[in-house]
């Protein structure tokens, strides 16, 4: 295959079909979203059973358990991206949105649309459900997509894809709109984020060093985040029960999603009591505890000493950097100096601790007494999301369908001209 020939033949198509999705009314689309979702779950073993062929290839080749958790598709997981289709055909159509209208002097009524943004470019790595979520978040908010998986992913993505070519078919919307990469060839993402002809915006999904690459190499504008390097701190008015519920879920949920905590923070006034409390069902999950000098005095040398990486750091793995901060004025001050901008949450029953955290921590999510954890499209009531962007501009965490789409200006006159 000439991948670049390939990938222009890609963009041309997109480029097409994306002005059909544009035109494409909400009923037909949401026709299109729930023939999706319905082929998904009839077919779920035909996708497990593609999967299980990207799985073999990935223990073969001694991929990490974390990146195998990722790949992995279940009965849940199928469901769960069945569902997340029909949330997008529940929620209403963003485009045509019109808002914001006021009269000038001259008579003229000016006011805002929401329009699509074109073709979207999605590259993602492990998780084969974004192809479904990917797929119905472009098609509801009127845009095509090019879909380039990771290469581990290839049996399970082609498979999702079928669902959704059957679902655009039944709906009368060109297969197009949703084009999957069908190589796995790497030159096939150097070519779609450097084709700004076909493609308006790329939106990479995966580990750091992808979104790193994409983000220098592409000549077209990029929605990302570097990491998910997430904190809880834990005041010294914290609830005791809520401290931990929220703590060992934001913790051992999941171990690789990006919202999954990566640093906790104790005020000194009550770590001696809390923080045994909160080590206690870490441990029993197998959590190692990486902490801060004061917290080892308090835990004992079963806790290794941290380092400054391990402030930095996104272990998508049973590890946890735990420390010990004066108050919130320090807690606020290594939220803002080690974390990746992503999601933050504060623990405590003191109003006026809270809002100073919701204002001064600079994250995309910030949380008051809740888990990271539903940092997430899903969660977030958006259906799905196409990722979730610590980018402040245009779209910043989980983005949904209004992150997929722009404005432009409309003016409505009668006659009216410039004097």
């Amino acid at each position: 295959m000439d991948v670049k020939d390939y990938m222009q033949r890609v963009g041309r198509a997109a480029r097409a079909a994306s002005r059909a999705i544009a035109r494409a009314d909400t009923l037909q689309k949401n026709q299109a979203l729930l023939a999706m979702a319905d082929a998904v779950e009839r077919d779920s073993e035909q996708l497990i059973a593609a999967n299980m062929l990207d799985l073999e290839a990935a223990r073969q080749n001694g991929l990490e358990e974390a990146f195998i958790d990722r790949l992995t598709l279940s009965d849940k997981t199928i469901h769960g991206m069945a569902e997340g289709l029909r949330q997008i055909a529940a929620l209403p159509d963003p485009v045509g949105e019109m808002d914001d209208f006021t009269y000038r002097p001259s008579g003229i009524q000016l006011g805002k649309m929401r329009v699509p943004l074109g073709v979207i470019g999605i590259i993602y790595e492990a998780r084969p459900n974004v192809t479904a979520d990917a797929a119905g978040l472009c098609l509801k908010s009127g845009n095509a997509t090019i879909l380039r998986g990771g290469s581990e992913a290839f049996h399970s993505n082609q498979a999702i894809a079928r669902c959704v070519h059957e679902g655009l078919r039944l709906a009368g919307l060109p297969a197009e709109a949703v084009q999957v990469i069908e190589t796995t060839d790497r030159a096939a993402v150097g070519e779609l984020i450097t084709m700004p002809e076909y493609v308006d915006v790329i939106v990479p999904r995966g580990g750091k060093g992808l979104i790193a690459r994409i983000s220098q190499d592409a000549r077209v504008p990029v929605i990302k985040h570097l990491d998910g390097n997430c904190h809880v701190y834990v005041d010294d008015t914290a609830n005791p029960d809520k401290a931990v519920a929220i703590v060992v879920n934001a913790k051992t949920q999941r171990y690789a999603p990006c919202n999954t905590m990566e640093t906790l923070l104790v005020h000194e006034a009550s770590a001696e009591f809390m923080l045994p409390k909160l080590a206690a069902p870490l441990w029993e999950k197998g959590v190692e505890l990486r902490g801060c000098e004061r917290t080892r005095i308090i835990l004992g040398d079963q806790v290794v000493p941290a380092a400054e990486d391990d402030w930095y750091a996104e272990y998508s793995a049973p590890i946890l950097a735990v420390k010990v901060v004066k108050d919130l004025d320090e807690a606020i001050q290594h939220i803002n100096d080690y974390g990746s901008h992503h999601t933050d949450a504060i623990v405590s029953e003191d109003y006026s601790r809270t809002r100073r955290f919701l204002r001064e921590v600079d994250s995309a999510s910030v949380m008051v007494n809740a888990s990271t954890r539903f940092a997430d499209g899903f969660e977030y009531g958006l259906g799905a999301e196409i990722g979730i962007s610590t980018d402040k501009i245009h779209a910043r965490g989980p983005v949904g369908l209004h992150g997929l789409t722009s404005q432009k200006w409309v003016v409505l006159g009668d006659g009216q001209v410039r004097s």
